[in-house]
């Protein structure tokens, strides 16, 4: 199959198109609003970089279209963070270049910053505050206007349901409590393009489903570019328009998952096609609980991958 080069804003666009083979699927749970063709949210050209001898990106093409929700799926060490790290302006490529929305990374980084809202691996809720006081950081770090604020506040915490326990310390959290929080936080700036490294690691079924119900329900109503990566491929099948398939720093395919399914037979699953493309196999997930079990698994997420 051919590998395509692989892209994301808070505007109503959709999510098609641009795919290595085209075709229809069933209906996507995503339901994504029809993408403006030929407009791109991330733009990824001849992507590299290296950890002194050891090349954790190589050459990567990828482009992914306002709107829709796009998957980086690959085995830990793959390059998947390595890669959304230089889409967040938090590396600077050793060759190639990125733009967002138009914008280059390392010519314009703040303005690029400005646009994307990042939820990383690691825990960034503060246990030692509430909810609010978590969010209301975020918006001053974002440099959101004293006038509006509050209301900005009120309004993330909503779209996330943490309205009522807002109030509370995050420590007394629930893991998808934590995780929800974490969006909100993102949520703040009105971003265009939402980056999810692993949005669901360390939670339990119930938890993951009820962080993506939030998010789809956010990103049907605002329009919203996501790039996610995860180890969970029924997440990517549900929840993602394309994915890409990374293994050792390369991009292997590109493609809407029901496509890619269809090129391995009419029975294959995502993750059938994750093995094909890697010769991985994937990791469970198998952490649960409150706070001190997401940190520990994410812990575990950043030293693998």
């Amino acid at each position: 199959m051919t590998t395509e080069p692989a892209g994301t804003g808070l505007t109503r666009q959709s999510a098609a198109g641009g795919s290595a083979v085209e075709g229809s699927g069933p209906a996507r749970q995503s339901a994504a609003p029809a993408s403006a063709p030929g407009r791109s949210a991330v733009v990824c050209t001849g992507l590299t970089y290296r950890f002194g001898d050891q090349v954790a990106v190589d050459n990567v093409d990828m482009r992914i279209h306002q709107g829709e929700t796009f998957g980086l799926l690959g085995p830990n060490g793959a390059g998947k963070t390595t890669t959304i790290r230089m889409i967040t302006t938090l590396l600077k490529p050793a060759e190639g270049r990125v733009t967002v929305f138009g914008t280059d990374t390392v010519g314009q980084p703040m303005r690029v910053r400005r646009m994307i809202g990042y939820v990383p691996q690691l825990l960034s809720a503060d246990a030692s505050l509430t909810g609010r006081e978590n969010v209301e950081l975020f918006a001053r770090l974002f440099d959101i206007p004293r006038a509006g604020r509050k209301e900005r506040v009120a309004e993330a915490l909503s779209a996330m349901g943490l309205t009522e326990p807002a109030a509370r310390l995050v420590k007394t959290y629930s893991g998808g409590m934590v995780r929800r929080l974490e969006l909100a936080q993102a949520l703040v700036s009105a971003p265009r393009l939402l980056i999810l490294d692993e949005p669901t690691v360390g939670l339990d079924p119930i938890a993951r489903s009820d962080v993506w119900e939030h998010i789809s329900r956010l990103r049907e109503r605002a329009g919203m570019t996501v790039l996610m990566t995860t180890h969970h491929m029924e997440e990517a099948d549900l929840y993602c328009d394309r994915v890409s398939l990374m293994h050792h720093g390369t991009v292997r395919a590109t493609d809407t998952p029901e496509n890619l399914k269809a090129l391995l037979g009419p029975d294959a699953s995502l993750d059938e096609v994750f093995r094909h493309y890697t010769g991985g196999t994937l990791d469970e997930d198998t952490a649960k609980g409150g706070i001190r079990d997401v940190r520990r698994a994410r812990r575990t997420a950043r030293r693998l991958g």
